[in-house]
């Protein structure tokens, strides 16, 4: 039975220990286990249910693999939800035993096997065995680093704002609406921009994309990053209804499945305005603004774009080649500029490092005023082994000295009125005496 094979796998943590034993099933075809694995470990298999109760008791007459898998396409389908699916799932755990049941039937539709094997894990064993047994990986489209693509940054581009939030890939398939973050981990605590749509965009509201499924590419946001972290998988007290759904791509779901989208950027952006209503309270399109950096007049408004998104606190901005396709794998047609931004701070005081950096400066203790907020951090980023040892050396005479910090952004801190910053690094001091500006 499978769930011998669940209990054998958690039995070892060895890595190797684990493929062999996959590599031993897939010689064997035993199709049965790689069919509950797929259900389990693929992120695009949803059941719609939170939670599975445990078996206790006598067993059952048993539940044979059949018979749970017609229980999960019901469930897969929406053909049994609510109280109808609670019920069908206590009479099928009913009828089970408890191995079967604790060990592999409900680890399946909590989408868990609890035995330290992920679909990476199986797909490395069975694609040299057999790739019958392979289990789709979730993918979807990343940026590549425009400075670190110069080449690449010529012709006719969309810009907008990089934002900053919690990237969220919505699927709607038969009017059930599945959110995922980009890994393919599925979201449920934003409940509101869900019913919405659901009602938007149910069983016969998809003619503007497709009739079979579609897929929304957008960002979670709200009005601070660190408390909408909190909430994303928070399974109680979850207060995440002032999220707001900034959507900038759609594409049909068997597209998305395939990896490619057969329409450019320019007629998916209209298709996503025609689709998602500007009078929504939950959600909005993110503005694209076109400009050609093949003329003088393109570069110049790309400049200002860019100036721009740091004055308005945003991340940095997103580059995407008008016409260019959507692929589901980290692409040149999209790039990501993240400006920077660089402040200077007074050193109040400084840390000894850990590890290999014991008897050296670990970190600066800054604080300063940036307009009109104060602001207190740890620089420990950026510093060479000569300047830690340096500094360490004539600690005393790094205090009151101005230092000149760079960083992605100027963030709130949770628990007080003052300021920190995100990834702050060390550039260089200001001026030559102590609290000299220049």
């Amino acid at each position: 039975m499978s769930y011998n094979i669940i209990k054998e796998l958690e039995s070892n943590n060895s890595r190797l220990f684990k493929e062999d034993v996959i590599k031993r099933e897939a010689e064997e075809e035993n199709i049965d286990f790689f069919e509950g694995c797929k259900l389990a470990l693929d992120p695009m298999v949803s059941f719609g249910v939170k939670q599975v109760p445990q078996r206790v008791g006598p067993d059952g007459r048993g539940l044979p693999w059949g018979e749970f898998c017609d229980l999960a396409d019901q469930l897969m389908k929406r053909e049994l939800t609510g109280h109808a699916a609670r019920d069908a799932i206590i009479e099928a755990m009913d009828q089970s035993n408890d191995l079967d049941w604790n060990g592999w039937y409900r680890r399946i539709l909590i989408k868990d096997l609890k035995c330290g094997v992920s679909e990476k894990t199986i797909n490395n064993v069975v694609k040299k065995v057999n790739k019958d047994f392979t289990i789709p990986v979730f993918k979807c489209m990343l940026a590549h680093d425009s400075a670190n693509h110069e080449k690449k940054m010529v012709g006719k581009k969309f810009l907008d704002n990089k934002l900053d939030g919690v990237r969220v890939i919505t699927i709607i398939k038969n009017g059930v609406v599945t959110m995922y973050s980009r890994n393919g981990k599925q979201f449920i605590n934003f409940g509101h921009i869900e019913k919405e749509l659901e009602n938007l965009l149910g069983p016969h509201g998809l003619d503007l994309v497709s009739e079979t499924g579609i897929v929304l590419d957008g960002e979670m946001v709200s009005s601070s990053f660190q408390a909408l972290m909190k909430q994303v998988h928070r399974k109680d007290n979850v207060e995440a209804t002032d999220a707001k759904y900034a959507l900038f791509d759609v594409l049909p779901l068997d597209e998305f499945q395939a990896g490619v989208s057969k329409l450019g950027c320019r007629e998916r952006h209209q298709q996503l305005l025609e689709t998602i209503p500007a009078t929504s309270d939950n959600m909005f399109v993110v503005e694209k603004v076109e400009v050609d950096l093949d003329t003088e007049e393109g570069q110049t408004m790309f400049r200002g774009y860019n100036k721009l998104a740091v004055e308005s606190g945003f991340e940095g901005i997103m580059i995407k080649d008008v016409d260019a396709l959507y692929e589901c794998k980290r692409s040149h047609y999209m790039l990501k500029a993240k400006p920077f931004i660089e402040v200077s701070l007074s050193v109040v005081d400084t840390e000894e490092g850990t590890g290999r950096n014991v008897g050296k400066l670990g970190a600066l203790i800054c604080e300063g005023k940036d307009d009109g907020k104060f602001i207190r951090v740890n620089v420990g980023s950026g510093l060479s082994d000569e300047q830690r040892e340096t500094f360490w050396t004539n600690k005393s005479s790094l205090i009151n000295q101005i230092a000149e910090v760079r960083a992605d952004a100027i963030t709130k801190n949770q628990d007080s009125d003052d300021y920190s910053l995100r990834f702050p690094r060390f550039k260089t001091f200001r001026g030559f005496e102590v609290g000299e500006k220049i």
